[in-house]
């Protein structure tokens, strides 16, 4: 876990703008840590508002020596290739930062500890953080959440990088400015590194998989409201993530996050997004199976309209409210008030 005191920079070189730089996008927009500055030598001289939703002023670097020169303590790799394997073109990078005396964030499946563990120069102030190593090992999941008194709300997407860690996060950062009881499970990489615990779900074993998200969700059972991170889409043929957190978590409240201009999915193009009303009837019906488990309805949408102007955005979400008979709302443009004041009721 990080020291809140610690110096950030974020290693985003190529990335800045692309679906695979979100993890350095999230942890620009909502990690509460210094960051002195994003790496990217080719935008080096700009802004790192000029390319990602912050208000934060964070210049870009040309390169990790820069960073060091303006105080950084902690190097974040924050792309994230499909896969996620570390190319071997970061390696030199990661080499320097450990040798200079930086601790590493690594939120990829290839562990820095394995292959750099030796090369820390100062145990007692240096580290590497491989965020996706699972830390228990959890009993079977048992449906325990369902007996929880709290409102639970987990955010489901068309497909994966829609934009559910962003959505969960903006809802959360509302509570708290809003001095509510809330909680939070982190379920991937960037929620982990943001809130410093949380569980790498596509770590676990598949038969681990609920239970992790059951433990996590029983201990914030003093919480009024829990956010759970969603992940990945029943939708997509290469995810098999939302069905352990419906199950682990038992929902009262699901969220549904997609892209506005997808009509299908990012990767395969040729799996097409369902027609809204049934694609939520069926995430609906999986949550509860017949009343099996609690019943839980879908009571927003969060719309990720980054590529549209404000005023398409605005037409976009006033059409699916009405198509939909349900909030719909942009996290980063308009923020989460609409979604919260329906949790609420």
């Amino acid at each position: 876990m990080l020291d809140p005191s610690d110096k950030i920079a974020v290693y985003m070189e190529a990335h800045i703008d692309s679906d695979y730089g979100k993890m350095g996008s999230g942890v620009v927009r909502y990690l509460p840590n210094p960051i002195v500055g994003v790496i990217d030598k080719t935008l080096a001289g700009n802004k790192a508002q000029d390319f990602m939703p912050t208000s934060k002023d964070i210049p870009i670097l040309a390169s990790l020596t820069e960073a060091i020169e303006k105080g950084a303590e902690v190097l974040v790799l924050g792309i994230a290739p499909s896969g996620g394997r570390i190319p071997d073109s970061w390696n030199p990078v990661i080499e320097e930062a450990l040798q200079k005396g930086l601790s590493v964030v690594n939120g990829l499946h290839d562990l820095l500890s394995d292959k750099w563990g030796n090369s820390i120069q100062n145990p007692d102030k240096q580290w590497i953080w491989d965020v996706r190593i699972p830390q228990f090992t959890p009993k079977i999941a048992t449906a325990k959440a369902a007996l929880l008194k709290n409102k639970r709300i987990l955010f489901i997407g068309t497909d994966m990088a829609v934009g559910k860690m962003t959505a969960g996060l903006e809802l959360y950062s509302y509570y708290l400015e809003n001095e509510r009881n809330i909680g939070f499970v982190a379920t991937g990489q960037i929620g982990i590194t943001v809130t410093g615990k949380g569980i790498p779900l596509d770590a676990f074993k598949v038969d681990h998989a609920c239970g992790a998200v059951e433990k996590m969700v029983l201990e914030q059972e003093d919480k009024d409201i829990v956010i759970i991170e969603g992940q990945g889409s029943i939708l997509h043929p290469g995810s098999t993530a939302t069905l352990p957190l419906m199950r682990g978590s038992c929902p009262t409240h699901l969220v549904l996050c997609l892209r506005a201009e997808k009509q299908t999915l990012r990767s395969p193009e040729n799996i097409r997004i369902p027609d809204l009303e049934k694609f939520i009837q069926l995430n609906e019906s999986l949550c509860s199976v017949f009343g099996t488990f609690p019943q839980s309805k879908v009571i927003g949408v969060a719309a990720n309209t980054s590529t549209f102007s404000e005023e398409e955005s605005v037409n976009y979400i006033g059409a699916l409210e009405e198509k939909l008979q349900l909030p719909v709302t942009d996290p980063i443009r308009f923020g989460m008030k609409k979604i919260a004041d329906v949790i609420e009721l």
